[in-house]
């Protein structure tokens, strides 16, 4: 069996927005993936109260936040693979980063933040189960370099994130998270960017504290 489909979606990024704040719980806040999405897009569902942004390509996230600077600044988190030569430039435009995947990625980060003067906000992704299409930290590497990772100064360490392999059932999505829920427990971390817009009701389950969403909100994305 594949993973659970997600729940059939109204038309309509206000209503779909309304029926996701229905379905989450108060501590789970909705990160709207709006990456491949235009910037009226962005604008409708600020209009409607969202503030929290995900994008994956730098030059693409730097064109829509020039389009939407009229607006109150908005809550950017970046969710894409990390390469060491956009390092400078995702540290200018977003205050989250979800992909720190190897210690090395994260010393490049606490070198470059130190020089712009930015503490951004950041999650380390960990490959709970083996997946060859997925990078991240090992759960053993993770718990390893852990002490390392916490001084990384200006760096603001808050969580784990996590992307399940495909072809989970629903029951093994939720072990997956419950997995990686125990593992932040254990290294003393709050924050869980668990779920998305196909298996985001069993990360909520497990206590997703963010829940990436694309389609679930907006839609497929536009020809």
């Amino acid at each position: 069996m594949a993973g659970s489909s997600p729940p059939a979606r109204p038309d309509g990024i206000e209503q779909r927005l309304t029926q996701l704040r229905r379905q989450l719980p108060e501590r789970t806040r909705l990160l709207a993936v709006s990456k491949g999405q235009p910037a009226t897009a962005i604008r409708e569902a600020v209009a409607l109260g969202q503030i929290s942004f995900a994008e994956s390509r730098l030059q693409e996230a730097i064109a829509k936040q020039a389009e939407l600077a009229d607006l109150a600044p908005l809550d950017w988190h970046f969710i894409g693979r990390l390469q060491a030569n956009k390092v400078r430039g995702v540290l200018r435009h977003f205050g989250t980063i979800h992909s720190i995947d190897s210690l090395a990625l994260a010393e490049r980060l606490q070198r470059v933040a130190a020089e712009e003067a930015l503490a951004p906000g950041v999650f380390f992704q960990v490959k709970m189960r083996p997946d060859a299409a997925k990078t991240g930290f090992e759960p053993s590497e993770l718990r390893r370099e852990a002490p390392r990772l916490r001084q990384l100064h200006p760096l603001r360490p808050l969580g784990l994130m996590t992307i399940a392999p495909l072809g989970l059932s629903q029951e093994e999505h939720r072990r997956l998270f419950h997995d990686c829920a125990a593992l932040a427990g254990e290294l003393g971390l709050q924050e869980l960017s668990m779920g998305m817009s196909g298996d985001w009701p069993e990360a909520v389950a497990e206590g997703s504290t963010w829940v990436r969403l694309g389609s679930a909100l907006f839609g497929g994305r536009p020809n």
